[in-house]
């Protein structure tokens, strides 16, 4: 079911939810509220994400864009039961509205449920002390969504709070894996470490930052032309561990004493990433502390890159 409201207030929303709800049938046992904060260009991406997530996590999606017109008004549009098992409000911005969303957000938020915020593209630094990331319990960002990833990521580093976290450590969740897994089998002392990657990648600068903070060493980023990482290598005394992608889907995995073998590591869209992100609700301290190694090794500064 889906409810356009032209020129409505929180309030009218509020009340247009219950009555679709109750119209619908569809159950009310919802997790938690999660804001988006997506900019008009991207809409149309971030609400299939958002469409994606909540079949996996009922929920209270709030999808929040600017709108061009002078007039302060706020327009929305409410989908409830036709797509996913909770609900999904966009709400469009326009006028002076745009610089107080968090005075109409709170009304909407479900009680005594976790609030998630996640801003796809460029976020405000920090994301804790923004008008919407106060409300929000957990701050999910991109760093890879930004014109300037590795600055963008090593700015964050810096500004971090509990309950921050950001979909490029996400997007390295299969590589971890894999990297801790194979040192399971192959318990090696690792002597030094290096990630290659695409120029500025953020992603594989964060995955050193991980090996560094684990391993007890300074991981090595090396950047060439990619796309995204293309290897990781640990160095022991009886040979190289080594994880190579160069095509962005499979990986060769090798090490001492063991034969080369073929692994899946294809690159995750923006979908599968908020989904795995929504999955916890308390601060992830694994990347915390990766992050203030980050922010102690005093990493140069770059441009953009995709992982």
């Amino acid at each position: 079911m889906i409810t356009t409201l032209k020129g409505t207030t929180a309030r009218d929303i509020q009340n247009a939810i219950t009555h679709a709800r109750q119209s619908v049938g569809v159950a009310s046992g919802l997790v938690f509220t999660l804001i988006v904060v997506a900019p008009a260009s991207d809409y149309d991406e971030v609400f299939d994400a958002c469409v994606e997530a909540g079949r996996e996590h009922p929920s209270r999606i709030i999808v929040v864009t600017d709108g061009s017109a002078r007039a302060t008004r706020l327009d929305a549009e409410l989908h409830v039961g036709d797509e996913v098992p909770g609900e999904i409000v966009a709400l469009r911005f326009h006028g002076e509205l745009r610089e107080h969303k968090d005075s109409t957000l709170l009304p909407l938020l479900l009680s005594d449920s976790p609030v998630i915020a996640w801003w796809p593209r460029e976020a405000p630094e920090p994301v804790a002390s923004d008008p919407i990331g106060a409300l929000a319990g957990r701050r999910v960002t991109d760093a890879m969504g930004c014109a300037d990833p590795l600055r963008r990521l090593l700015s964050r580093a810096q500004g971090l709070a509990p309950g921050d976290t950001d979909l490029t450590w996400t997007r390295l969740t299969p590589w971890r894996a894999m990297l801790a897994s194979a040192l399971d089998i192959h318990q090696l002392p690792v002597t030094a470490a290096s990630v290659h990657a695409a120029k500025d990648n953020a992603a594989g600068l964060l995955l050193a930052s991980w090996l560094g903070s684990r391993l007890g060493l300074d991981a090595e980023f090396v950047a060439n032309a990619g796309p995204g990482i293309t290897q990781v290598t640990l160095t022991t005394q009886e040979g190289d561990i080594t994880l190579s992608r160069t095509d962005g889907r499979m990986a060769t995995l090798s090490a001492p004493g063991a034969p080369t073998r073929a692994v899946a590591l294809r690159r995750r869209e923006m979908s599968a990433l908020i989904t795995e992100e929504l999955r916890r609700l308390d601060s992830d301290q694994v990347f915390m502390t990766t992050m203030n190694h980050l922010t102690a090794s005093q990493v140069p500064q770059g441009d953009a890159a995709k992982e």
